[in-house]
Parts: structure tokens; C-alpha cells; sequence
């Protein structure tokens, strides 16, 4: 039986990952297949599971990453401590969630020579989560943004001149600026950034988001997030391959 990989979430219609991975196994002459498994809800998991039985991995996607957390058997430390989860290898019955998502952002801001700039995290998903601890890691001081009100974190009305001067870097972790909502952009005081700020969104597609196009537009450095996804997609097939012989 040809062995299945794939990724869950709502949407996957537009995701990278199907393309990414079908021309990585056709390069590499593998006989494996990888599909879109769009969800309603993280309930119908156990359906797609139980209609697919060579699903051997398979990738999460938002609205996933954390509601999955109660269908899985074991976590990395990774998962563990963000309590959010991106790839997870099917070994029997048993599930075990990693996060790569840690390694693709880490490679993305260590080419971007920052130093110990100040970040400030738009939003509190669990693609945050994994930014967040990338950051910590990093002993980078960072402050997260959200629409309500959170212990230690601001609001996008706390937002001004002086707090984008503490926290020029900007990290954007919203699904703002997506195919489906390409007009749209973090609420930010966008006349006060400048060439000492860096722009960083992990949306990719379009490569250049209306968040990005503000930064662009007034001298401030930006990145999108197509590389993260590829690293954490080379991670998750690094994960998948090493269990590969196991499955």
C-alpha cells in the first residue's frame, strides 16, 4: 500500500505544502502520495484516520494546531511546552505531535542580524506560540499584541511611537494579509515605523502582504514567510523519514 502523507486545516486549499511535497518525492523517486484533508472540525480527524490507513504523517495547519492536542499520544518537547503542534508522525494507533514551526522561524530572523532588538508578536495563535519560544531561546526582549487585553501583553491601541521605538522588530502571526483576506493588516500606527524597523511576516503567499507593503514603503527591512515554511517543512520530512523504517 503506497504511503500517504498529507496536512489538515481549515482552509488547505491555497497550502504550500501538497506542491512542495509531491515534487520532493517525484525528485526523489518515492513512490509516496500527499493530500489536502480539509476539517470542520478536529472531530473528523478520526474519520480521515480511519478512511485512510496508510497515513503515515501528516501536517497541521490553523485552526489545528492546539485543538489537536487531545488526539495525540506523545509530544516533542517542543509540542510539549508550546502546547501547539505542526507535524505528527502515525505509528498504529498512536499519534505523536512535533512542532517545526520552532525550527523554520529560527531560521528565518538568524540571517536577518537584528541583534537584541525588541519584538513585538501580533497575535496569539499557536503560530505565536512557536515564534514566542524562538525568542526566548534567543533571550530576545519581545511583548505580545493582541485585541483583548492579556497579562503582560498590549492591545493594538497601546500601540504608538514610543513603543514601535522599544520594539522595532515587528512579527506578524495573524492570518491578516492571507489569499483570502489580502486587504487587510494589522491596526498599527504604520506612520512611525521607518529604516530602523524590521518587518517579519509568516504569511507567504501573496510574497508581499499589505502589512509588508507598509513597511516596504517606508524604508523598513521585511520578510515574508515562505522560507520558514520550507524549513519547517524540510523539518517535518527530516522527522517523517527518521521513523520512516518504524511506521
Amino acid at each position: 500500500m503506497t504511503k500517504l502523507y498529507g496536512i489538515i486545516g481549515n482552509p488547505v486549499t491555497h497550502s504550500f505544502s501538497p506542491d512542495y511535497f509531491s515534487e520532493k518525492f517525484h525528485k526523489q523517486g518515492l513512490p509516496y502520495r500527499y493530500e489536502r484533508f480539509q476539517l470542520a472540525k478536529i472531530s473528523e480527524l478520526k474519520d480521515v484516520l480511519k478512511a485512510n490507513p496508510n497515513l503515515v504523517g501528516f501536517n497541521v495547519t490553523s485552526p489545528f494546531k492546539e485543538s489537536i492536542l487531545p488526539y495525540v499520544s506523545e509530544l516533542s518537547p517542543e509540542a510539549q511546552e508550546l502546547q501547539a503542534v505542526n507535524t505528527v508522525v502515525r505509528k498504529g494507533d498512536s499519534l505523536i505531535g512535533y512542532n517545526t514551526d520552532v525550527i523554520g522561524f529560527d531560521k528565518t530572523i538568524s540571517g536577518l542580524s537584528f541583534g537584541k532588538k525588541g519584538c513585538l508578536v501580533l497575535g496569539t495563535g499557536g503560530a505565536s506560540k512557536a515564534v514566542v519560544y524562538v525568542l526566548q531561546q534567543r533571550n530576545l526582549p519581545f511583548k505580545r499584541v493582541s485585541r483583548t487585553k492579556s497579562i503582560g501583553g498590549l492591545t493594538y491601541d497601546n500601540i504608538n511611537a514610543e513603543v514601535l521605538r522599544q520594539f522595532p522588530v515587528i512579527i506578524n502571526t495573524t492570518p491578516l494579509g492571507m489569499m483570502n483576506r489580502m486587504n487587510e493588516k494589522p491596526m498599527l500606527p504604520y506612520q512611525h515605523i521607518g529604516v530602523d524597523h524590521v518587518l517579519i511576516d509568516l504569511v507567504y503567499k501573496p510574497r508581499t502582504t499589505a502589512f509588508l507593503e507598509e513597511g516596504l514603503s517606508r524604508g523598513a527591512r521585511i520578510k515574508n514567510g515562505f522560507q520558514m515554511l520550507v524549513e519547517q517543512a524540510e523539518a517535518s520530512w527530516k522527522i517523517w523519514s527518521s521513523n520512516d523504517e518504524k511506521l
